[in-house]
């Protein structure tokens, strides 16, 4: 862990100095250079991540893929969805949040600090931990994850929620692009918690980045269109291609207590553990049709938009059911 961190912060260095550093001095930024070096590390973690999806992901994509994706509409579709990662992964939308939502959370902090509220370690609880970074990783893995559960159950129960939501489900071809397909404002709302989740259980920002940033690849791999699954153990332990699939199958991963009710099945982000004990897993080893019921033909075929300011448009609409 050491090797591997030593050596991420000397690229960063090295990106810092060469390009970022040159270019904020550019447009007079010389006041933000210490943001400007933690930014380099998102874009850094950003370009890993493609380098893996490029290589890794893609290969096994074209190794099984679920269903073919090689005629000029599918492709159109992922060109979309492409967008969206790189929106996400070369650091676009954290510096829109760095100048827009950030500043708020520093100011709680602050307000906080200043209100002799005290700082609180998660992994100070139980003597030895703070000292075993991988186990101190392991445990803020999980209450993130069981956090994203339920966030994600609430993108699913709550009709204003799931008006922004839904845009991530109406992709009918799955692909390795197609995590970061969010509206944009579905975005900052999660985001926004796990900042505050992260401070207030006392993240390091290094762990924080490390953590954000395997649950994403990890997001990427299981939407990605592989017929892949984990085997019959393995397949409870972690969230596998196939069991997120069934998560945006039509008319079961969004479904469920009948016809048309918001709910569905197969929540978890990482773990299925969380679905297994609150009673949404759905484990059955089958590869069906993804998106949402509405848009089918014989639904009443609703419009998603197919480009990306199309999409963050009519999910606005939905949210004020103007769509």
């Amino acid at each position: 862990m050491e090797f591997f961190s030593e050596l991420f912060g000397q690229a960063q260095l090295w990106l810092f100095e060469t390009l970022v550093q040159p270019l904020v001095f550019n447009l007079g930024g010389g006041n933000l250079l210490e943001d400007a070096f933690a930014a380099t590390g998102w874009l850094l973690v950003g370009l890993l991540q493609i380098l893996v999806m490029l290589t890794a992901i893609r290969g096994l994509e074209a190794w099984r893929p679920v269903e073919e994706q090689g005629d000029a509409q599918s492709r159109a579709e992922v060109r979309v969805d492409v967008i969206y990662t790189l929106i996400h992964r070369l650091g676009l939308f954290r510096l829109a949040m760095f100048f827009s939502i950030d500043p708020a959370w520093d100011w709680l902090a602050g307000e906080m600090r200043l209100a002799g509220v005290p700082s609180f370690q998660l992994d100070a609880l139980w003597p030895g931990v703070s000292d075993l970074p991988l186990v101190s990783f392991c445990l803020y893995l999980l209450v993130f994850d069981f956090v994203n559960y339920w966030l994600h159950r609430g993108q699913h129960q709550w009709d204003w929620w799931w008006a922004l939501h839904s845009l991530h489900h109406s992709q009918r071809r799955m692909s390795m692009w197609s995590d970061n397909r969010n509206h944009l404002l579905d975005d900052v709302l999660r985001d926004a918690v796990f900042v505050l989740l992260a401070r207030f259980i006392g993240v390091e920002p290094g762990q924080f980045v490390a953590l954000v940033a395997i649950s994403q690849l990890m997001e990427n791999l299981q939407h990605a269109n592989v017929r892949l699954w984990f085997g019959p153990l393995l397949e409870r332990l972690l969230v596998s291609p196939r069991f997120h699939r069934r998560h945006h199958s039509i008319g079961i991963g969004h479904e469920s207590a009948g016809r048309g009710t918001l709910g569905g099945h197969n929540f978890g982000v990482l773990f299925p553990i969380w679905d297994q004990l609150f009673g949404t897993a759905d484990f059955k080893l089958q590869w069906d049709a993804t998106g949402v019921r509405d848009q089918l033909p014989e639904e009443g075929g609703r419009d998603y938009g197919r480009g990306f300011w199309a999409q963050q448009r009519l999910g606005l609409l939905r949210l004020f059911k103007r769509a």
